[in-house]
């Protein structure tokens, strides 16, 4: 089955439709990073403190409580359905656009990756193992990254395809 380069061949509308939903996920998923932002846990020590709480931090602008086991569950548990829906969905687009193979495996598989060690480092931070705050501040970049890159390239191939065609495939 050819699949490298049908995202370009698809009709205007239909590359569009797909267009405004990649704009829309971005929006969700850069709004997220926001209020990660928010909660000043894009350091080791913000993420720490977000998680494990600053009761003993007397000089503490916004008081902090450790999360409890429940809470932490449900963090872990939606944050991980969730991000590998929107993965597989722009991954599945991923691999339409005109692209090297070994591009796609890497923006497609390196995310699930990610989420695993995000989501669950959080959780075995919280447990006690404090060092894991530095792999969930590297894998999610890493998956920031990745997300990034997947959809810029699904857009980018949505808005110009006359860049991308494949000879043989065309657009309607």
């Amino acid at each position: 089955m050819r699949y490298n380069g049908l995202l370009p061949s698809f009709p205007k509308e239909l590359r569009f439709f797909i267009a405004t939903f990649v704009f829309v996920l971005s929006v969700g998923y850069f709004t997220g990073l926001l209020f990660i932002q928010e909660t000043e846990s894009t350091t080791p020590v913000g993420i720490e403190e977000n998680y494990l709480g600053n009761e003993e931090d007397e000089d503490a602008e916004v008081m902090k409580f450790k999360k409890g086991n429940r809470e932490m569950l449900t963090v872990v548990h939606t944050h991980v359905l969730s991000m590998s829906l929107i993965f597989f969905l722009l991954g599945g687009l991923v691999w339409l656009t005109k692209a090297p193979k070994k591009l796609k495996l890497f923006l497609t598989l390196e995310p699930f990756l990610s989420i695993i060690l995000t989501f669950g480092g959080i959780y075995v931070m919280w447990s006690g193992v404090s060092w894991f705050r530095y792999i969930v501040i590297f894998s999610g970049i890493l998956m920031t990254v990745t997300y990034t890159g997947s959809a810029i390239l699904v857009l980018w191939q949505c808005l110009f395809p006359n860049k991308f065609k494949i000879s043989g495939i065309s657009s309607r």
